[in-house]
């Protein structure tokens, strides 16, 4: 299982972002994904979550109405869309999945909200 994340950077506050987690070496469509984040300093939490299909989605409530989390099965990849951007969103953001049991991490990308 290999999850790589891309999107980070600096942006101002109000500003968005679009994360990318590409995936490989599962069967991509079977599995819920999940985006973590990990601030310095703190522990690492879950930001949103979304089925297999699609279907279902849910968000911790500090980014609920701002983040979108989505998915492409065609192209094995999650996505999460974060509008309204706040500082205390900075953080590493981490594509997470959970196969057979086994949790999987991406290597995190920076997350970057300043003015």
């Amino acid at each position: 299982v290999t999850l790589v994340e891309s999107g980070g950077g600096l942006v101002q506050p109000g500003g968005s972002l679009r994360l990318s987690c590409a995936a490989s070496g599962f069967t991509f469509n079977v599995y819920g994904m999940s985006w973590y984040r990990q601030a310095p300093g703190k522990e690492r939490e879950l930001v949103a979550r979304i089925s297999s299909a699609g279907g279902r989605t849910n968000y911790a409530d500090s980014v609920k109405g701002r983040f979108t989390i989505s998915r492409d099965n065609a192209k094995n990849t999650v996505y999460l869309q974060m509008n309204s951007l706040k500082p205390e969103d900075t953080a590493v953001y981490y594509c997470n999945t959970k196969v057979r049991g086994d949790d999987y991490w991406g290597q995190g990308t920076q997350v970057t909200v300043s003015s």
